[in-house]
C-alpha cells in the first residue's frame, strides 16, 4: 500500500487559502517478477516531474510552467494500472482511469479540468500508455500517449475526444544534466476549435551543471500555449536562471530569475525566486 497525503499553503477550512489532499492511495501487486498492478489512486504516468515532484529533485523554485498547464502536475486519478520491465531496457506502463472534465467556461484549460476524484464525473475514461528506454546509464527516453472519449464529461455537444502525446529526455552525465520534454494535446470538436484549445502545447529545455553533492546551477528555456490552435498570439515564453544548494540529499535551498514574455494584455511573470525545499 502507497499512500501521499498532502496540506496546501498551511492551513485549510473555510474561507482558508489551503487545501487537504490525498494525491496518492493505493495497493500494489506483483504478480510476476518485474510486473506488477496497481489500483486505487495513483499519479498519472506522464512527464518528468508528475510522479516524482518533490522540491529536491529538480531545479528552480516553482515548477516548469509547461508541466504545470500543458501536462497538468501534480495530475492524480482513479483506476487500474499496470507495469514493470522488460528486459534491462524497456519500462512500461498501461492504465485505465478517471479523466478530464474541461469545460467552455474555462476556454476547455487542461489544467482546470483536473477532478481530483472527489465526486469526479466518469462518463467518460482515460487510457494512458508509456514507454521508457533506459539502455544507457543515465539516460531515460519516454514517451506518453492517453486517450479520452469525451473531455467533457457528456455535457458539451460541441466538444468530443482528446489525445496526448508526450516526449522528454533525462540525461545525467557526470556533472552535466539535460532535461527536454515537448507535450501536445489534441481536443475534437468546433467548441474548443472555436476558441483555439483544439491545439495545446508547450516544450522546454533545461541544461544544469551539477559541482559538487551541494551546489548545482541551471537555465531553462520555456514555451507554451493553450490556445495553440487559433492564429492569435496567446503563447508564453519564458527563461529561468537560477541555483539550488543541497544542504542534505533531502533538503535543499533555491534562488531563480524569470524572465517572461505574455500575449498582449496579459501579465508578465519577471522577478526572483526564493525558497527551501525538502522531502521526508
Amino acid at each position: 500500500f502507497n499512500s501521499e497525503l498532502e496540506v496546501e499553503h498551511a492551513y485549510s477550512g473555510d474561507g482558508a487559502p489551503g487545501k487537504v489532499e490525498l494525491e496518492q492511495a493505493y495497493v500494489e501487486y506483483d504478480y510476476a517478477a518485474d510486473h506488477s498492478f496497481k489500483a486505487g489512486i495513483f499519479l498519472v504516468p506522464v512527464g518528468i516531474l508528475n510522479e516524482t515532484h518533490e522540491p529536491p529533485t529538480f531545479y528552480g523554485v516553482e515548477r516548469n510552467p509547461v508541466e504545470k498547464n500543458i501536462i497538468p502536475s501534480t495530475w492524480w486519478e482513479a483506476g487500474l494500472s499496470f507495469g514493470g520491465r522488460i528486459g534491462d531496457a524497456v519500462r512500461y506502463d498501461a492504465s485505465l482511469s478517471s479523466g478530464l472534465y474541461t469545460t467552455a467556461d474555462t476556454d476547455y484549460n487542461i489544467r482546470a479540468g483536473r477532478q481530483k476524484i472527489s465526486k469526479a464525473r466518469f462518463d467518460s475514461q482515460a487510457y494512458t500508455g508509456r514507454l521508457s528506454w533506459l539502455s544507457l546509464p543515465g539516460l531515460e527516453v519516454t514517451s506518453t500517449v492517453q486517450y479520452q472519449d469525451d473531455i467533457t464529461q457528456g455535457t458539451d455537444p460541441t466538444a468530443g475526444s482528446s489525445w496526448l502525446f508526450s516526449s522528454h529526455v533525462a540525461w545525467q552525465y557526470q556533472a552535466f544534466g539535460l532535461r527536454a520534454l515537448y507535450a501536445h494535446w489534441t481536443l475534437d470538436g468546433p467548441g474548443p476549435e472555436s476558441v483555439g484549445a483544439d491545439v495545446q502545447r508547450g516544450w522546454y529545455v533545461e541544461p544544469s551543471w551539477r559541482f559538487n553533492e551541494h551546489w548545482g546551477v541551471f537555465a531553462r528555456y520555456n514555451d507554451w500555449d493553450n490556445k495553440a490552435g487559433n492564429s492569435e498570439d496567446t503563447g508564453y515564453t519564458q527563461w529561468d536562471v537560477g541555483v539550488n544548494y543541497w544542504l542534505h540529499p533531502n533538503v535543499v535551498f533555491k534562488l531563480d530569475y524569470q524572465i517572461q514574455d505574455a500575449p498582449d494584455g496579459k501579465k508578465e511573470l519577471d522577478g526572483w525566486n526564493l525558497g527551501v525545499g525538502y522531502q521526508f
